[in-house]
């Protein structure tokens, strides 16, 4: 299964489940909960932190949490 850390710049996934109960109580306060879409917006030159955009917050996470957040992709519908 993918991860917010996997995903591509602009690419887009909705949040299936954690890799496990450590995820920080401010993500999820936040919009980072099962059935929210996120989209990869930005990654850091040093490939952390990355910036996502969950519910229209613009969240930077570390990597390691990113990893640990499991998504369904969505289909890229840029250009259609």
């Amino acid at each position: 299964m993918a991860s917010v850390a996997t995903l591509k710049q602009g690419q887009r996934g909705i949040i299936k489940d954690f890799g496990d109960t450590t995820i920080p109580i401010k993500l999820l306060e936040l919009g980072c909960l099962p059935g929210n879409e996120v989209e990869l917006l930005q990654i850091a030159p040093l490939k952390d932190p990355i910036y996502i955009n969950v519910n229209g917050s613009r969240i930077a996470i570390r990597r390691a949490t990113a990893e640990r957040i499991e998504l369904e992709l969505l289909e890229d519908h840029i250009g259609q």
